[in-house]
């Protein structure tokens, strides 16, 4: 669910997100730190379940490197490059996330996953991020065990100004 979120055309046509791995890598990122983000107020079982899914986020960008060619030697280097990447976006949308300035997120969208893209667009992607974080938060634990994830639809986010 969450790769096919990332995959929504908006994000690369209205958001401005750059459709290459990095910026697939970077939505999927997004996606898969707001989910553990709400499964880690889920308390143990919820943890568990972050582990094992982040687990399974690994495997498969080990199993696409393998598959773009990347030889056996060199994935452990890109893997670790993805891990830093991975818990150093976390930590900043976390915090950007409980900050009570919305530009906060919007820098941090901008810098890591719009390349510091056109003003508005990172305010679009935030105010997209946000409301994911709140349909999750919503959503009962046992949906969300399930896999049932309700995303927004981020054409509405678009180009939509406050």
């Amino acid at each position: 669910m969450i790769v096919a979120q990332a995959r929504h055309r908006a994000f690369y046509a209205n958001f401005g997100v750059p459709d290459t791995v990095q910026g697939r890598f970077d939505l999927i990122v997004l996606h898969l730190v707001l989910l553990l983000r709400r499964l880690d107020r889920t308390g143990d079982r919820g943890r568990l379940f972050g582990q094992r899914l982040f687990d399974a986020f690994c495997r498969d960008l080990d199993g696409n490197l393998r598959e773009m060619g990347i030889g056996d030697l060199a994935v452990p280097k890109h893997m670790q490059r993805f891990g830093e990447a991975f818990y150093g976006r976390q930590a900043t949308y976390l915090a950007a996330l409980d900050a009570p300035d919305v530009r906060v997120l919007e820098n941090a969208l901008a810098r890591n996953i719009l390349e510091n893209g056109a003003p508005g667009q990172s305010a679009e992607l935030a105010r997209y991020a946000r409301s994911v974080a709140q349909k999750l938060d919503a959503q009962e634990e046992g949906a969300l065990m399930r896999g049932e994830l309700a995303f927004p639809n981020p054409e509405a986010f678009a180009d939509a100004r406050p």
